[in-house]
């Protein structure tokens, strides 16, 4: 462990919270700081890691979004797919049905005209 990461785990998550909302609204940081009992130093440094994890969380919350919205298009294109399979299925099951009718009776099978 280097000497940043004891000095950083030696305060709770919370004081460091605290700290940095002070930090916000106070006019003397190195006055805040001697009133804490630390380096103004770890103040910026608290405040940074802060705006990182925020930035991180919002990054990871607009991901999940997007993916979200992905899943919603792939599921609507697959039900929209599943449809045409089945439309298709059905008329070929007709088509096959017509021409066993057809062969069975001894007519012509449906054809379509050439036009010469």
């Amino acid at each position: 462990m280097t000497k940043q990461e004891r000095k950083y785990a030696k305060y709770t998550e919370e004081f460091r919270r605290q700290a940095v909302e002070r930090m916000q609204e106070c006019k003397s940081i190195r006055g805040l700081a001697r009133e804490l009992g630390i380096n103004h130093h770890l103040l910026y440094e608290w405040r940074e890691r802060m705006a990182d994890l925020s930035d991180q969380r919002a990054t990871g919350k607009k991901k999940i979004r997007q993916q979200e919205n992905e899943i919603n298009e792939l599921k609507r294109l697959l039900a929209e797919k599943t449809l045409e399979v089945d439309f298709f299925k059905n008329a070929l099951q007709r088509v096959e049905a017509r021409r066993r009718l057809s062969n069975k009776s001894g007519a012509k099978a449906s054809t379509t005209k050439s036009k010469k």
